[in-house]
């Protein structure tokens, strides 16, 4: 599918450029508009305490998650260019760009600033930017430097060349920090674009309270199994018989402790994933990779430019291939800082 070029980003709606119709089962928008099934969630021992007991999130709370429904999918937008923000000066936010920001987080979980054509941001610059914003606690991450930004560019040698975002290769949906604990889990994520590539790495973008309601629409139970604290398990990285990572269990989806805020951990690989092994965790897990291998209207496919960057609440992502040219000065390099606390406000 051709890519559009509008005012500020290259886009395109879709997050698959080869969709798929599978045969007798409704397209994902569908189930965003449609039935409501009504079976009961899973029981004492399977997940059931960590569910909330009230708020949207709460499947003894229908109401509350219809009214919430309904306001997250009026007026969602289409259209890319509705998540960019111009930012004049990035180290000193005004209020209007701040209250732009924080409306189109509230609204989809992410925004794309879009720097005035004659500024740059420093990694100094892009963590006051950050702390303006409410995000001080950096992610602790091996690969960051100190100041807790990560440099994801292609990368020599072996061993970065078994951490994808380190390579040329695309990467499948996911969400930053799958693989950490709870305690230092991603809640927030900045993608500053230094430059990009001669060719492709485009970033697919998705709202995971899109996932939730189309997975609670389809079956109340898949919610439950995924909020199971064994649903998702994530293997011991070990490299020549040292444990670099223990093995770490964890949920899809924990609500925050007031009900109000939904935080995914999610990886669409097939290798160094577990999942629980029980017949509705397979059948959700399917249901949410199905989900994410068809058209999506609500997903976004967007390569930013230099001077770019997107500000998510930890979004579902996936990445394209892409080509440097390092002889004509054009490698693909982006400032990755991920925090432990959402964007303020939202």
């Amino acid at each position: 599918m051709p890519i559009g070029q509008g005012r500020y980003l290259q886009w395109d709606m879709h997050a698959s450029s080869t969709p798929v119709r599978v045969a007798g089962v409704p397209l994902p928008y569908e189930h965003l508009t449609g039935r409501h099934a009504t079976t009961s969630p899973a029981g004492p021992g399977d997940g059931a305490e960590r569910l909330p007991s009230s708020g949207p999130f709460s499947l003894h709370d229908e109401g509350a998650y219809r009214r919430w429904r309904e306001r997250k999918l009026a007026d969602y937008p289409l259209d890319p260019e509705a998540l960019a923000v111009e930012i004049a000066h990035p180290d000193r936010l005004r209020e209007s760009e701040v209250d732009a920001l924080l409306e189109r987080l509230r609204k989809v979980n992410m925004a794309v600033y879009v720097l005035d054509g004659t500024r740059t941001l420093s990694r100094r610059g892009l963590a006051r930017f950050a702390r303006r914003l409410g995000l001080t606690s950096t992610e602790c991450n091996p690969r960051a430097d100190t100041d807790g930004i990560a440099a994801i560019r292609v990368a020599e040698g072996a061993a970065h060349q078994e951490y994808i975002p380190y390579t040329n290769r695309a990467l499948a949906w996911h969400t930053d920090g799958y693989y950490n604990t709870a305690e230092n889990s991603v809640r927030s994520v900045i993608m500053h674009c230094v430059s990009p590539a001669a060719h492709g790495g485009a970033s697919h973008l998705y709202d995971p309270e899109l996932v939730y309601i189309a997975l609670r629409d389809e079956e109340p139970d898949y919610v439950a199994a995924l909020m199971s604290p064994r649903a998702m398990t994530i293997p011991a990285n070990v490299r020549n018989g040292t444990v670099l990572r223990p093995a770490r269990a964890g949920p899809v989806f924990t609500a925050d402790r007031h009900g109000r805020a939904l935080h995914t951990r999610y990886t669409a690989r097939k290798r160094y994933v577990h999942w629980r092994d029980d017949e509705t965790t397979r059948e959700a897990v399917q249901y949410v990779e199905w989900h994410l291998s068809n058209p999506v209207p609500r997903a976004f496919r967007i390569t930013l430019a230099a001077g770019q960057g997107i500000l998510c609440n930890n979004v579902l992502h996936a990445r394209e291939s892409f080509r440097d040219e390092a002889s004509a000065g054009r490698c693909r390099l982006l400032w990755r800082a991920r925090y432990r606390e959402r964007v303020s406000s939202t």
